[in-house]
């Protein structure tokens, strides 16, 4: 599978897609959040399923252009847990983990639209939902600040590895620029996210064919 290139007339297949993705990413953090008791999201109004509360409009147009972007980021105050560590891991991965079900689950509706003959519309639309859901779930759990996988790292390392991470955690946001700009990211991303989405595939026909 190969990055999708910026054409304005896929927009109608490619906004509601983003959307759907982005605004489930934010609200699983935001659920997952309230759940450890941090009511920060919830008091802010990001606990909501509505789009408008978790868009960043230069973030979204970059995500459609170049495919890196981002959203408003959920706020969280660790310090409400009932556990620190294990809130801070599970607020962290409940986003990704999101995008991956919402993947999975628009596997199985593109599996069955497919089978059935159905519109093309509405296939591209779950075929874009599956791309953007994968894509997003690996690119967040790469271990690097301000991403969710540098959150889920910290979490789970030893007290005498944080000094370290801490110490190069300030140079995330750069690393990530120079991936993007000299074209790492994207050989990071492609391959993890082939095998996912081939999985994805793999699975939905195996249900659907029982």
């Amino acid at each position: 599978m190969q990055l999708l290139q910026f054409f304005p007339n896929d927009l109608l297949v490619r906004i509601p897609a983003l959307l759907i993705a982005i605004t489930f990413h934010e609200y699983a953090h935001a659920r997952m959040a309230y759940h450890w008791g941090d009511p920060t999201a919830k008091h802010q109004g990001r606990l909501t399923l509505n789009p408008l509360a978790h868009l960043d409009p230069i973030g979204l147009l970059m995500l459609l252009i170049v495919r890196f972007g981002w959203a408003r980021p959920v706020p969280i105050n660790p310090y409400n847990f009932r556990d620190r560590r294990k809130g801070l891991f599970w607020v962290s991965l409940a986003g990704p983990g999101m995008n991956l079900l919402l993947g999975l689950f628009s596997t199985f509706i593109l599996v069955l639209l497919t089978l059935q003959g159905s519109g093309s519309l509405v296939r591209s639309i779950m075929w874009n939902l599956v791309i953007y859901n994968v894509f997003l779930a690996v690119f967040n759990i790469i271990p690097l600040p301000p991403l969710d996988g540098s959150k889920i790292l910290t979490s789970v390392l030893p007290g005498r590895y944080l000094r370290f991470y801490y110490s190069i955690e300030p140079y995330g946001p750069f690393l990530l620029i120079l991936l993007l700009v000299f074209g790492l990211l994207p050989v990071i991303l492609i391959p993890i996210s082939n095998i996912i989405i081939n999985l994805f595939h793999y699975l939905a026909f195996l249900v659907m064919n029982f």
